[in-house]
């Protein structure tokens, strides 16, 4: 038995065989060998938006991180 049931051959009840859809969808044929400017711009902004997150999101914890840091100092003091 394979995982999720999507072995060779499993078709769900509903009756679509998910691996002719996603062969369909996913083609591993190239028509070219660099990408074109477009899509170079594109993946530079997703990269930049994705950084930009990350950095933000490590901010967000290190704060709070701190601040948890503080509150338990701050509570075994008043031991």
């Amino acid at each position: 038995m394979s995982f999720l049931g999507r072995g060779p051959g499993n078709v769900p009840a509903g009756g679509v065989n998910i691996e002719k859809i996603e062969l369909a969808v996913t083609d591993a044929r190239y028509a070219e060998g660099d990408l074109n400017k477009g899509e170079s711009v594109c993946i530079d902004r997703c990269v930049a938006k994705f950084t930009e997150v990350q950095k933000k999101v490590g901010e967000k914890l290190q704060n709070r991180g701190a601040a948890n840091a503080g509150a338990a100092a701050s509570s075994f003091g008043s031991l």
